[in-house]
């Protein structure tokens, strides 16, 4: 191409979290996965509802796209399949017709598949593909603050590599190292997450959130039986306890003999055992993600890092890796896993064309723009007009107040102190798995009940997951050990001592639930830590002036911040998606846009949702 392309589509798909993205002159103008338009999480398939969203975003047309880019190449990835199944033949006889038929129907010739999604494209309208961890590294560095960085890619698999070491400069990635399927962290994990009962690709923060209620006394055996981990992080599987080459589970019948007993079955008891398998390969996966960015820093000698990947999005390991892997700073994707590779392909496109970063226009200096990087927050989805907003609340029959935007903020408040737990929905949709003050249940962190009655009676999800605090970026170091921003929510540090309570000896397990643990037990976990996430009248303008407004009030500069769905559906995207979720859980209000709804008030009738529950 003889000029840089104006109007670049990236196109994340077919494993899990597909997305598009959109560039418009190298700015990111538009970035959503496809589960929040189809109402099916994690979605795997073909980005059509993200791809049309993200050209009326732009006003744009398909003709208008001057390239598309793909987030991996198909014909490696086909190739390590058939390899995979040659060399573990005849093992896999079970599945492989299956993986061959969707190959050979949409997945290996793409371009094919993309002119037939978008049959507006001009002709003449390049459809290229970029290495799958490629695409990773573009997503972690290119948006980030830093002029030079090293980068660490973790995930399942890509075509081959599944974890990566490079260095980005300014408009350059280079990939230096890397790890190849079947050794793999990634899969590593998520065998862990089947085992314990809980589902692949969404259930890996759930295997988080146990770890800290259990024992660390199955390590030495993963390190002895299932894992050579090698001093600069690199690793083999024994293969011999796994089962995802040959069949359609993650492991067999002797990983479940090393660890005492069968997986446990998605609603079954979590016994002590299956909290000290969470703890466990948390301790084992931080080692191996501490060795990592170690060897990265050695590497590359440089004193930043970028991460991306799946396994990036493990938020306790990325407090680790910043405290202890010897790096100034560190940028994490927010969407880190493959929803995030439709926006570093589109990135990895814009600048092989020598496109400019996006600081290069600006005028701050340098420690201004080390607080700032080129996701917009993360809020890069739809929103919604007070107009659209009340034709859905119309066309329900909901009963609601419209408030200015004091009065609003003022009424959010009062529910707040009330110990009232609030829907928040406001401005664009965030990308990536985290809501950011967008798409997000609110609630007052002090209360002791407040974890209880937002886990069972609105998110409907496990009572031992954790919840996280957002907080005033200037206040942040206050509450917690944390002295840099955390925008993302994807960093864990615990909480200072002055603020903890002692936990009464005796209680272990769950058991641990029943202990307030800190002035604000809502958001301290049980090892007293918290995912946190720090706001700026920069990229959160309406959220922070709500906090500012709950703090002058309640004395409190933290709130309660959890994503706007219930257990098994991805977060709401509409303001249909919201009053159906509203009225369907035990949420007491709703404010949406300049609308304020009361559950009390609302017709006595169940809405029903977009699609079922999945199972999770």
């Amino acid at each position: 191409m003889t000029a840089v392309p104006r109007h670049i589509l990236g196109i994340s798909a077919y494993y899990h979290d597909s997305a598009a993205a959109l560039l418009q002159d190298g700015r990111i103008v538009a970035a959503a996965q496809e589960e929040r338009f189809s109402r099916r999480k994690n979605d795997p398939d073909f980005p059509r509802q993200a791809i049309a969203y993200c050209l009326r975003q732009a006003g744009l047309s398909e003709a208008d796209l001057d390239l598309v880019v793909f987030y991996d190449k198909p014909l490696l990835k086909f190739a390590r399949l058939l390899e995979t199944y040659l060399a573990v033949a005849p093992g896999g006889w079970r599945t492989f017709p299956v993986v061959l038929s969707s190959w050979l129907s949409e997945k290996l010739d793409l371009r094919r598949t993309i002119r037939r999604a978008l049959p507006g494209l001009r002709p003449d309208t390049p459809i290229v593909f970029t290495g799958h961890h490629q695409a990773h590294a573009a997503s972690a560095f290119y948006p980030s603050p830093f002029r030079e960085a090293a980068i660490l890619t973790v995930d399942g698999v890509g075509e081959w590599a599944t974890t990566t070491i490079g260095v980005g400069r300014d408009r350059s990635v280079e990939l230096w190292e890397e790890l190849r399927f079947p050794h793999s962290l990634g899969l590593l994990y998520s065998a862990f997450t089947a085992y314990c009962g809980f589902r692949i690709n969404s259930g890996e923060y759930k295997l988080m959130g146990l770890a800290p209620y259990g024992q660390p006394r199955f390590v030495e055996t993963i390190l002895r039986e299932l894992v050579d981990l090698k001093p600069d992080g690199s690793f083999w599987l024994n293969l011999e306890y796994f089962n995802f080459l040959t069949g359609t589970t993650m492991t067999n019948e002797r990983f479940h003999r090393l660890f005492g007993g069968p997986p446990r079955m998605p609603e079954g008891p979590i016994e002590p055992r299956h909290m000290d398998v969470a703890r466990s390969i948390q301790v084992v996966t931080e080692e191996i993600l501490l060795r990592l960015a170690r060897r990265a820093r050695e590497r590359t000698g440089q004193r930043n890092l970028c991460m991306a990947g799946g396994v990036a999005l493990n938020c306790v390991a990325n407090g680790r890796i910043l405290r202890e892997a010897g790096f100034e700073r560190l940028w994490v994707q927010p969407a880190a896993s493959d929803a995030g590779g439709a926006l570093g392909a589109a990135l990895e496109a814009w600048h092989q064309a020598q496109g400019p970063r996006w600081y290069e226009a600006l005028q701050d200096a340098e420690e201004d723009r080390l607080e700032r990087d080129a996701m917009e927050g993360a809020l890069l989805g739809p929103e919604f007009s007070d107009e659209e907003i009340e034709a859905v609340l119309r066309e329900h029959g909901a009963v609601y107040r419209r408030l200015d935007r004091d009065a609003l903020l003022d009424a959010t408040v009062e529910h707040l102190l009330q110990e009232k737990v609030v829907g928040w929905f406001q401005g664009r949709m965030e990308f990536g798995p985290r809501a950011l003050g967008c798409r997000s249940i609110l609630g007052d962190p002090r209360s002791p009940r407040m974890q209880s009655v937002m886990n069972l009676k609105v998110k409907f999800r496990e009572s031992f997951r954790p919840f996280a605090p957002a907080v005033r970026r200037h206040r942040v170091s206050e509450f917690f050990e944390l002295e840099v921003e955390s925008p993302y929510m994807l960093l864990v540090a615990p909480l200072r001592p002055e603020w903890r309570r002692p936990i009464p000896e005796g209680l272990t397990g769950l058991e641990l639930l029943k202990a307030e643990r800190s002035v604000l037990p809502a958001i301290t976990h049980v090892d007293y830590s918290a995912r946190i996430q720090t706001v700026d009248a920069r990229r959160f303008p309406l959220f922070d002036a709500l906090l500012e407004r709950w703090e002058r009030a309640s004395g409190c500069p933290v709130l309660i911040n959890t994503s706007f769905n219930v257990r098994g559906e991805p977060i709401v995207c509409t303001p249909d998606d919201a009053y159906r979720c509203f009225v369907n859980t035990e949420m007491d209000t709703l404010v949406i846009g300049s609308f304020l709804l009361e559950r009390a008030a609302q017709p006595r009738r169940r809405v029903e949702r977009r699609v079922a529950l999945q199972p999770d």
